[in-house]
């Protein structure tokens, strides 16, 4: 039986742990989206530099969301069954717990920045282009919670931990989580100079690729979500990397630009680039590599001049066709990491025009300027030039903005159709299922 037949009477179910709240994609044999379901999550504890979660929460989201979606299955008589599901979670948030999976603390969140006794730890030992460096990355967080809680079992992301809930198997996580806690995904191993760090190899996850089997559901989970016991769950990866996968970029040179607060670039590469001055790390996707960076430029610049309503007036006016001929920079305030690394670099916003459409034009065009030399940067370390970018973001609704970034780019510019991490991560149970019926085939 071909894995297309096999996935025909089948469904996948993409989670994605967001900070505020918990989304689920319900996805059918042809990739199309059923069904979505979405719920609030209590704010993250914020004190100083500190920002932790209670884990609990997540699993009680995450079950509410599958019971949900399972409701909407009943409602329509489907018969269909969720033969496979993946999570995807924020990078570098980390908690510890115990053999049992019962969390010994509070997690440390993806934006906390308080572990700086570790973060100097790491950097005198850690080579200069790994990504476990800094106050946020997965691997200060777990010294230090390692060091107050060394009865620990079990060291896991916020994805595994939920996964592991389902299966009852912890100690088990995916490449892409766990860059920032050291892995080595050139290797494929541990680096050895993880043993000079007071970490303890035991806690250390088994690491596999993203859309790899993990288990079936355990039976107790399985009968309180109403799921089969034979659905399986599924490596997940990050929320970001789930959002690309979202998109439908799957080949060399295929890109992906988020125009949000800021503006973030992604490209899928044939080897992997490491340019830590530059903010810039690859994670292994699939065959492939996925490697990217992020300006400080973006949407933030708008808001800090023009309100919503007057963006929203003032876009059906911009002559995409005319160019300006302002060569501005467009920063929040001074400083930059990609493109250009300068911590001085001030923002260029002038001259401002007399009417605001002519600026509001020519900051967008900065941006799309920006956008250009970010992938000129990447060519330039060793990434291919972009043969299509996908958008995402709330930018990617402007169609003026589309033009003058397409002109920049003399790139075919594509509106992602889908950009919902929860829904690449469905993509990511769908590929772990048809993985495994063609490998029983064999």
């Amino acid at each position: 039986m071909s894995s297309e037949v096999a996935a025909a009477d089948c469904l996948f179910l993409g989670i994605d742990i967001g900070t505020s709240g918990v989304r689920g994609s319900l996805i059918g044999d042809e990739r199309e989206e059923l069904f979505s379901y979405q719920i609030d999550l209590e704010a993250p504890k914020i004190k100083g530099a500190r920002t932790e979660q209670n884990p609990l929460i997540w699993k009680q989201a995450t079950f509410k969301v599958i019971k949900a979606l399972q409701q909407k299955l009943q409602n329509c008589s489907d018969e269909k069954t969720i033969a496979a599901l993946a999570i995807d979670g924020t990078s570098g948030t980390v908690l510890v717990c115990d053999q049992t999976g019962t969390p010994l603390a509070n997690a440390l969140m993806y934006n906390d920045q308080s572990c700086l006794e570790e973060a100097a730890q790491i950097a005198e030992i850690a080579p200069a282009d790994c990504a476990a460096h800094g106050a946020s990355s997965s691997l200060a967080k777990a010294m230090f919670l390692l060091k107050h809680h060394p009865e620990a079992s079990h060291l896991c992301h916020q994805a595994d931990w939920v996964a592991a809930t389902l299966t009852g198997k912890y100690g088990i996580s995916d490449e892409n989580n766990c860059l920032k806690l050291g892995y080595n995904s050139l290797e494929e191993t541990w680096p050895n100079w993880l043993n000079e760090l007071d970490i303890g190899n035991r806690t250390l996850p088994r690491v596999l690729k993203p859309g790899s089997l993990i288990a079936n559901i355990n039976p107790k989970a399985a009968s309180e979500l109403g799921l089969t016991e034979s659905c399986q769950i599924i490596a997940g990866t990050t929320d970001s990397i789930a959002a690309f996968i979202a998109t439908g970029a799957n080949k060399i040179g295929d890109a992906v630009t988020s125009l949000g607060s800021t503006l973030v670039l992604k490209i899928i590469a044939d080897k992997p680039v490491f340019a830590p001055e530059f903010g810039i790390y690859s994670h292994r996707l699939g065959e492939h590599w996925l490697a990217g960076g992020a300006s400080n430029s973006g949407g933030c610049v708008l808001k800090k001049y023009f309100n919503q309503q007057q963006l929203d007036a003032m876009t059906p006016l911009l002559k995409a066709e005319q160019k300006t001929g302002l060569d501005y920079y467009p920063l929040p305030s001074t400083g930059e990491r990609f493109p250009r690394n300068d911590a001085n670099l001030a923002p260029k916003l002038e001259p401002r025009p007399d009417d605001d459409v002519s600026f509001f034009q020519a900051i967008l065009e900065g941006i799309a300027n920006i956008e250009a030399e970010g992938y000129q940067q990447l060519s330039k370390l060793g990434a291919p030039a972009p043969q299509r970018v996908f958008t995402a973001g709330g930018g990617s609704k402007n169609s003026a903005w589309r033009q003058i970034r397409q002109t920049t780019l003399n790139t075919p510019v594509i509106i992602a159709g889908q950009t919902e991490a929860s829904y690449g991560s469905a993509l990511l149970a769908r590929q772990g299922y048809m993985k495994t019926i063609e490998e029983n085939a064999t």
